[in-house]
């Protein structure tokens, strides 16, 4: 009995395939139809979506060890009486991190005043002029602002596109308007940052409608990036080598005045042997001895700064160079056409098997009525 059901299941998924296997056939002027169509538009909005140029570099960030200095620079200090031990090194950004410091809001702002050099133009422009006064949009990205946009442009026409006027000093912080937060979007999904913590190297990349705009965006964010970074680990001895150089320059004009004072007491008094003078003189040769010492250790900290700027400075070995892209990124039209044939054949699918159910649904309902 259980084998007799198990071949009448059997039986009855096989009518079902071939029931719909017949429906599909039976409908298949309209599913080429449908599909041709989809393939049409696949085509038509392959064709007119603008080409996008990706350029960028890959590098990897040689930082030091902190606390503790290289060889030949530890042996070269040491032979000049200096002790490079007791100065402690900045603090490191690993490079997990880069991908927050490019989508902060002081990095991308600096981006929108990066400039580059397109055809037609003869004076640089920043990519913020550029997209506000150059550059044109595709049918596509317009069709889409007019139609699933709209609504947005309503609300800001009756809004007003209001402007802080609010300075970021005012408060000490800082501001971002409606325009630079619609370049911000766009700068999110054109430039890209990846760390890749096995092989230890980081690529970056700057998408464009430009090959040669591709590359200089590219180009201006790796030297940026790796300006913050250079920035944010020398930041503690470079406010040290400040403030030894301040107390440097100060105790050299006390040094110079006593030094003149001593050699105009001793020109003065030449022949002079009283007490007074003999006391009077070795109080400044005490005074100078005195500025002489402090004048030598602020040289000696002055010089022992400097090397610590130089050993916290982090050294980036440029593993691939941003070149100018040959070839398009984007968009890719073989896929895209393929996508919409694709969902058009699901499309087909759908609705001739959908019309079928209502058909089949409706007769039922008829049937009882």
């Amino acid at each position: 009995m259980e084998s007799i059901n198990k071949q009448t299941t059997h039986d009855n998924d096989e009518i079902d395939l071939l029931e719909l296997a017949k429906t599909v056939w039976d409908k298949k002027r309209l599913l080429v139809s449908i599909v041709a169509v989809s393939a049409i538009l696949g085509i038509f909005v392959a064709l007119v979506m603008q080409n996008e140029y990706t350029a960028g570099s890959t590098f990897v960030p040689q930082t030091s060890e902190q606390g503790k200095v290289g060889g030949n620079l530890g042996g070269l200090a040491s032979l000049a009486g200096i002790n490079l031990g007791g100065l402690a090194g900045g603090s490191e950004i690993p490079p997990s991190l880069y991908p927050k410091i490019v989508s902060s809001v002081s990095f991308r702002k600096d981006l929108l005043n990066a400039t580059f050099n397109i055809q037609g133009n003869s004076q640089p422009i920043t990519y913020q002029y550029y997209y506000d006064s150059i550059y044109r949009p595709g049918l596509i990205p317009s069709i889409s602002k007019y139609t699933v946009g709209l609504p947005g442009l309503l609300i800001k026409a009756i809004k007003g596109n209001k402007e802080n006027s609010t300075s970021s000093n005012d408060f000490g912080l800082i501001n971002v308007s409606e325009t630079e937060f619609e370049h911000f979007k766009r700068l999110d999904k054109q430039v890209s940052i990846q760390f890749n913590e096995k092989e230890g190297f980081v690529s970056l990349s700057f998408s464009m409608p430009e090959r040669l705009m591709s590359a200089q965006m590219a180009k201006f964010a790796e030297e940026l990036l790796q300006k913050e970074v250079i920035e944010f680990k020398i930041q503690n001895a470079r406010e040290q080598l400040k403030f030894t150089e301040e107390r440097f320059e100060e105790k050299k004009v006390e040094f110079e005045e006593i030094q003149k004072k001593l050699a105009s007491f001793r020109d003065r008094n030449q022949n002079l042997s009283s007490a007074l003078v003999l006391n009077q003189l070795e109080k400044l040769e005490a005074e100078y001895n005195f500025a002489f010492n402090i004048y030598t250790e602020l040289a000696k900290q002055l010089e022992q700064a400097k090397l610590q700027v130089s050993k916290d400075t982090p050294i980036f070995s440029i593993i691939q160079p941003v070149t100018i892209p040959i070839e398009k990124s984007a968009p890719k039209r073989p896929l895209i056409v393929i996508v919409f044939v694709f969902l058009g054949l699901i499309l087909a699918l759908g609705y001739i098997f959908g019309r079928e159910f209502l058909i089949g649904v409706k007769e039922q309902w008829d049937t009882k009525g």
